[in-house]
């Protein structure tokens, strides 16, 4: 039968478009990489002084997450299952140096010791 496609077919159809989107994602970022992004970070992160032994986390910032249950019925082009997260088009990537964070609580004034300029009335 013409224009039909058996079930495993559809499947590995679906997962070799995955792996084309893939590999073309892995293209644009070796790309953005050779624009000098690399060297711009080996920059910073000898002028910040960390160490090889730091431990680095990489985050990603400005996305959203669906926090909505539709349900089933729902239209697509506005809404989104529950838990789906979307990258914003001015998302952001985050390095963080975990061992060099300083996690001491800050400290309240003593009795008497805060003195505003302009004080609450």
């Amino acid at each position: 039968m013409l224009g039909s496609l058996d079930p495993e077919e559809r499947v590995m159809a679906e997962e070799k478009a995955q792996k084309e989107n893939h590999l073309a994602a892995k293209r644009k970022a070796i790309a953005v990489c050779n624009q000098g992004v690399v060297q711009k970070l080996y920059d910073v992160i000898s002028e910040l002084g960390w160490d090889c032994y730091d431990n680095v986390t990489v985050e990603i910032g400005g996305t959203q997450v669906s926090g909505i249950d539709v349900g089933e019925e729902y239209n697509k082009k506005w809404q989104s299952p529950i838990g789906t997260r979307k990258y914003n088009k001015d998302a952001f990537i985050i390095i963080k140096n975990q061992d060099r964070r300083d996690l001491t609580k800050s400290e309240p004034f003593a009795e008497g010791e805060f003195k505003p300029q302009h004080p609450y009335k």
